[in-house]
């Protein structure tokens, strides 16, 4: 069965909701960071993080948040480390792989190694992936 590219902000929708929840809460090395650290509360993530991705992918206006920021805070309360992002971003990837293929779902891949390398050096670590 052939994928079809991410080409819209349905389909990043369908990207970060199927990452969140089919993937990343219940992850046994980061779903706690989510849902006992962080307490985040799905519904009103999930728009944000798809308007980051809009913005990053698609060009769009979606995301005025401050991604940074938040982590911060969170890192404040538990460290994050070289093992969460590179779990986070093997779920990121596995995720991108079984909805979508093509130019933008690779470029999201590199753009989240990139999300991932720059969030872990501002948090003060070293990040070598």
């Amino acid at each position: 069965m052939s994928l079809s590219d991410i080409q819209n902000a349905q389909d990043i929708d369908q990207l970060v909701r199927h990452f969140y929840m089919d993937k990343v809460l219940d992850d046994p090395i980061i779903g706690f960071l989510f849902t006992d650290i962080a307490k985040i509360d799905i519904e009103e993530h999930l728009p944000k993080v798809s308007g980051f991705w809009q913005k990053v992918l698609l060009g769009s206006n979606s995301y005025q948040g401050k991604m940074f920021l938040a982590h911060e805070q969170l890192n404040n309360q538990v460290t994050l480390n070289e093992h969460h992002f590179v779990r986070w971003l093997y779920l990121f990837e596995q995720n991108i792989d079984e909805l979508f293929e093509g130019k933008i779902a690779e470029l999201a891949k590199k753009r989240a190694r990139s999300v991932a390398k720059s969030m872990l050096n501002g948090l003060n670590n070293e990040y070598k992936a």
